[in-house]
C-alpha cells in the first residue's frame, strides 16, 4: 500500500479496474482474479520489489557445475538472493521504481518457472503454502482498494513517505504505513 500511496494514479488505475469488473454492490471474490490483470500486476511488483525473504531456503548442488564462469563443486550450498534479482538492471528496466506496468501482457508466473520473479521459491523447495498466500494476498490488497479511498494523512507527502526496509529473515518496513481510509462500496457491505 505504500508504494500505491506513493503513486495515486495507480490506486486510480486499479480502483477503475475493480468498479469495471466487480462494481460497488460486492467485495472481490476468488473468483474474480482472472478478470483482474492490474490487481495481479501490482502483486507481482509488490513481490519483485519488497519480497518476503530476502534469501530463499538453501539449496545443493547434486553434481559439479559452472554457472557464469564460476565452478561450483557437488555438494556446495547454494543460496538464492531473489532480493537482488528483483533489482537486476539486466533484468529489470528501471529496477527500482515501482511500476506494475511491466507485468501487464507478460506470462511471468509466481509459481517459480518464470526465474526472474521467485517470490515463493521454485521446484521441490518451493513454500508449499504459496497457493494460499498467493489467493490472500490478492484478497486482501484487491478488497482494501475495492473498499476503501486511499489518502496520506494532513501534510504528509507522497515523497516523505520512507520505503526504508529492515532485512533479516524475512523484509519488513523501518517505518509503518500511515494512511487515512474513506468507504467507497454501498453502505450495507459494510454491515457486520
Amino acid at each position: 500500500m505504500s508504494e500505491l500511496l506513493k503513486q495515486p494514479d495507480l490506486i486510480n488505475k486499479a480502483t477503475e479496474e475493480l468498479d469495471r469488473v466487480i462494481g460497488r454492490e460486492r467485495w472481490v471474490e476468488e473468483r474474480d482474479f482472472p478478470q483482474l490483470p492490474y490487481i495481479d500486476a501490482i502483486v507481482k511488483e509488490t513481490m519483485r520489489l519488497h519480497p518476503v525473504a530476502v534469501m530463499l531456503a538453501p539449496h545443493e548442488a547434486l553434481e559439479d557445475c559452472n554457472m557464469s564462469g564460476y565452478d561450483i563443486r557437488k555438494g556446495t550450498r547454494v543460496f538464492i538472493n531473489t532480493w537482488s534479482i528483483g533489482r537486476d538492471p539486466a533484468i529489470w528496466d528501471a529496477p527500482e521504481e515501482f511500476r506494475p506496468e511491466r507485468f501487464l501482457g507478460r506470462s511471468i508466473d509466481v509459481k517459480g518457472q518464470s526465474f526472474e520473479l521467485l517470490p515463493f521459491g521454485s521446484g521441490r523447495r518451493m513454500c508449499p503454502g504459496y497457493s494460499l498466500g498467493l489467493k490472500m494476498i490478492r484478497s486482501s490488497l484487491a478488497n482494501m482498494l475495492h473498499g476503501f479511498k486511499w489518502r496520506l494523512p494532513g501534510n504528509l507527502r507522497a515523497e516523505d513517505l520512507s520505503m526504508e526496509e529492515v532485512y533479516g529473515l524475512a523484509t519488513v518496513r523501518k517505518n509503518p504505513l500511515v494512511a487515512v481510509l474513506e468507504p467507497r462500496l454501498s453502505d450495507h457491505l459494510y454491515e457486520l
